[in-house]
């Protein structure tokens, strides 16, 4: 790999070109991707494609008219230290505020790069016209601003925004919201049964970390088998049985831990204030993602709750 500063002034066009080239074939990917579900979005995607092979092709005039008609090989991965894009098939599964985030990161990368190839340039145009772009690239926020609010008109914006949210429901919140009640609600009669009966916190642990792991393990393929997505929007298989294994397994693993602790009555003192905090924190999800009234949410899970710890309490005393 080469270094920047070994690179000659035809090398830094070349690698300029190629790289407002996969900016280009980047943004273009984000307008397909996004396109049946945030039209809008898309739209403006493809607006800053084409600024960018607008740059493309004032660099391929200059590097012609200064180098001729050859040019170097030479991409971002052949320089030491120079600005990386994640691979494009990464990014696919990217919200949709996670995408424009990253349009903004890659032209403050881009702006970043001119500006220090200018900096080294010896020949005048090719200094003027780096110090341009450089210039451009830092403006290009305004600029996506602007292209945002042409194409984002404030209903679009607020559509978009509103199906964005639907979807973060449906594809991370609401398996999420599950597997949290899963692995808190009905790991705690085998764990709290266990605790009892023996009155050891060892073999408390050991019940606990079977039963969340197992419960996350079963959630997570369960609900990753149950829906492809396709028909109902609820994204990838994968994500979704992710999400709801490891919120599973967090649930069952929040009561579990403290029995590392080698005193049983410290453990299950602070296992119910875990147990506490728990049911408080699937009644705030509850409430501020599902919209379920607060009083309501609460009413539910702690009833439910306390009837289980019950159940293994008891069970476990008998």
């Amino acid at each position: 790999m080469k270094k920047f500063t070994a690179l000659k002034e035809n090398e830094v066009l070349a690698l300029a070109i190629s790289s407002e080239e996969e900016d280009a074939r980047i943004y273009q990917s984000f307008a397909n991707t996004i396109r049946e579900e945030f039209p809008s979005t898309a739209k403006m995607f493809e607006q800053m494609a084409e600024e960018e092979q607008v740059h493309r092709n004032r660099l391929l005039e200059l590097f012609k008219s200064k180098f001729g008609e050859r040019l170097p090989y030479i991409t971002r991965q052949d320089v030491r230290g120079f600005l990386r894009r994640r691979p494009i098939w990464l990014m696919e599964n990217l919200r949709i505020d996670a995408v424009r985030r990253q349009a903004s990161v890659m032209e403050l990368e881009s702006a970043n790069f001119y500006a220090r190839a200018a900096e080294r340039a010896h020949d005048v145009d090719v200094r003027k016209l780096l110090g341009d772009l450089a210039m451009e690239e830092n403006g290009h926020m305004a600029l996506a601003d602007r292209i945002e609010q042409k194409a984002l008109p404030k209903g679009a914006r607020a559509t978009e925004d509103d199906r964005a949210r639907r979807l973060f429901l449906l594809q991370i919140v609401q398996p999420g919201l599950a597997g949290l009640i899963d692995g808190s609600v009905s790991t705690m009669a085998p764990i709290f049964a266990a605790a009892f009966a023996t009155q050891k916190s060892w073999d408390a642990f050991l019940v606990g970390m079977a039963a969340s792991i197992g419960a996350g393990i079963s959630m997570g393929i369960t609900e990753a088998m149950s829906d492809d997505g396709a028909l109902t929007g609820r994204g990838q298989p994968w994500v979704r049985g992710t999400a709801c294994g490891l919120m599973t397994t967090a649930g069952g693993l929040g009561h579990t831990l403290p029995y590392l602790i080698t005193d049983f009555w410290t453990a299950t003192s602070i296992a119910a204030i875990f147990v506490t905090l728990e049911l408080w924190a699937i009644c705030w999800i509850r409430w501020k993602y599902m919209e379920t009234p607060f009083t309501s949410a609460l009413v539910q899970v702690v009833l439910g709750g306390a009837l289980v710890l019950l159940t293994g309490i008891l069970i476990g005393s008998a």
